[in-house]
Order: structure tokens, then sequence, then C-alpha cells
């Protein structure tokens, strides 16, 4: 089976709520994040001073054209199921037509979670999504492609622009669904596994992905001294980037909503 070229995140059938807060990294000149080679990086260990976003357990290198999101999961929620309070639990980060998902979990000292984690998401795409999946080698060592079929609901296709719209083939509209290439990585660290779901564009596109990989590569991940149960998720919190930019927004007189609802990834546990 072979796909083209890259991948994407999280469980189809078991999605979590997730919501959306955001803030963009605006510049007219193309993004290029210095490479940091050997990255990702360890907070114990000597990395690339580069400029970072700070999410707690990940800082997250910044270039110009980037955005970043934080993924929210609901944790109380009203009568009618919209969300009134939540934790963030992953970090989006978009170029042009691309983005990619981050997440850091706990894993054991002596041992990395990845090889499990890859072949358990291979089956449950394969088993309750109705996907392919194919292993192969990239920069980070083994990763995961996927092929799964991507709604094309009339809600969908509304929000699409419509250069991405005039590409769906129409057959693939009469139907009401596409084939959707999703790439995972994964690299496991001292105590900790980082997960990248990446989809759009950089899975052909070798020049959005270069600039996806650069961000990947530069992340510093902070693990803390906590005793964690495996595959559990490392604290998030929110930069003060984010505070300004809902700051401004009041200025403005327009409303920062953590949960209004935006592009979403769902999450491979």
């Amino acid at each position: 089976m072979a796909f083209g070229r890259r991948r994407q995140a999280d469980e189809p059938a078991k999605e979590p709520e997730l919501t959306d807060e955001e803030t963009v990294v605006e510049d007219e000149a193309p993004a290029k994040a210095a490479p940091a080679e050997g990255g990702p990086w360890d907070s114990e260990e000597e990395h690339p001073e580069l400029q970072r976003l700070d999410f707690g357990s990940m800082q997250v290198p910044i270039a110009p054209g980037l955005g970043f999101q934080v993924n929210f999961e609901a944790t109380q929620v009203d009568e009618e199921g919209n969300p009134l309070d939540g934790r963030p639990v992953a970090v989006l980060v978009q170029y042009e037509e691309s983005a990619m998902q981050l997440q850091v979990f706990a894993a054991p000292k002596r041992s990395g979670i990845w090889a499990d984690v890859r072949r358990e998401t291979a089956t449950d795409i394969q088993e309750e999504a109705g996907g392919q999946t194919q292993e192969g080698e990239g920069p980070f060592g083994p990763e995961l492609l996927a092929m799964v079929p991507a709604a094309l609901t009339e809600e969908v296709l509304a929000e699409m622009p419509d250069e991405v719209k005039e590409q769906i083939p129409a057959e693939f509209v009469e139907q009401g669904w596409a084939p959707q290439i999703i790439r995972f990585l994964g690299v496991d660290g001292p105590r900790w596994f980082l997960q990248a779901v990446v989809q759009g564009a950089a899975i052909e596109d070798e020049e959005q992905w270069q600039v996806l990989e650069d961000v990947f590569r530069g992340i510093v991940v902070v693990r803390g001294d906590a005793p964690m149960p495996p595959r559990e998720l490392l604290e998030l919190q929110i930069p003060k980037e984010f505070s300004e930019a809902a700051e401004e927004g009041e200025e403005n007189e327009e409303t920062f909503n953590p949960f209004e609802r935006g592009p979403e990834i769902t999450e491979v546990r």
C-alpha cells in the first residue's frame, strides 16, 4: 500500500470534546524556524536558544507565518452538553494549509512507549475508522502513515475555502466522504513521550513540511519531577501571549471565547 507521503492524530471514533484558544504569529516573510539538530529536547539537557512559546510542559518554537491554538477537553458541561470548563490537552501549530497537533505524555523511566502507541493507533484506525496504515522511517525514526475516510458534509464543505473545495473530485462530494492522509510521529524522551500528528498540505508539500519539522525538532519538553503513570498527559498551560491576545480583543470590543470551536484534530491515546 502506498499513500503519497505523510500523516495525522487522535481517536476518530472516541474523540473528546475539544475547543480552541488561538493566537497567531504574523509576518509577511516566509516561515523559517531555525533547525535544532538533535531535538526535540529535554529541559535538563543543553539545547539551542530559540524564541519559544511556553506551554508549561512544552516550549514550542515560533516563526513568522505560524498560528497556534490550544485544544481543550471539556471537564464540566451544562444540561445541554455545552462546555463550561475544560483543561488544555494539545497544542495545534498551523502553517498555510497544514496543521500539526502536539501532545506530551509521561513515560516509564527505562523504556519508551512509541512502539506500543504506534501499534495500538494502527489497530484503532483499521478496526474502528475503517482506514489503512503503513509504517515507515522518518527524520525522527519510526512513524505511521494512515489513510482514513473523512466526512464531507454540507457543513464541512461550507467552511472550506473555495480553492480547496474546487480540488475535491465530484465523486467524493457525491458519496459524502474523501480519503484523508494523516502522519503520526513520536519521540521517546527521558520519562516523556512527545507525539505529533500532521495533516494538510505538509503531507506532500516539502516546503510546508520543513517548517513543521523545524518546529517539532526545536521543542523543549519540561517533564518535572512529579511521579506520573505512563501515558498520562503532562500538564499544559496557556502562554502569556494568549492572555495578551484576549485582552486586546476585549479592547476592540470583540468577544474572546476559549470554547469557540475552530479547526479540530482528534486525539489518539
